[in-house]
């Protein structure tokens, strides 16, 4: 079977990843080695305020991995996703192979600033919130 490269978007619970961030990413890292999947690249991508509650959590931490796999194996990484309690959320796409160099350096060197976060967070605060029709 051939090898596939994919970009994981995992939402992790924040209060377990800010007691140890280097802890939450070995244990994203080591569901991903249990499968034999070949990390490329990972970062911490964001912390944001969540559009919903998930599980209860209304902020998650973004956490960005680029690695290679097998296509059989992503269903067994999945379960074991879903099994994890750091893991809130998901997202593996599949990354076409003339894009892998240019979105694994993107992503590496790209980053909010602090500011833009502030901004960003203060703008959804103060944005007007829409009424349904039965209120």
């Amino acid at each position: 079977m051939p090898v596939n490269t994919y970009e994981g978007m995992f939402i992790l619970d924040s209060s377990k990843a800010a007691v140890s961030w280097d802890d939450a990413v070995k244990q994203v890292h080591d569901i991903l080695a249990k499968h034999q999947a070949e990390i490329v690249a990972s970062r911490h991508w964001d912390e944001r305020r969540l559009a919903y509650p998930v599980n209860g959590h209304r902020k998650g931490t973004y956490l960005l991995t680029f690695f290679k796999t097998d296509a059989e194996r992503l269903k067994e990484i999945f379960a074991d996703i879903h099994l994890s309690e750091l893991i809130l959320r998901e997202q593996i796409l599949k990354v076409h192979p003339k894009l892998i160099d240019h979105l694994v350096t993107q992503a590496m060197t790209s980053s909010p600033t602090e500011s833009e976060e502030r901004a960003r967070e203060e703008d959804m605060d103060e944005r007007p919130r829409r009424r349904r029709r039965d209120d």
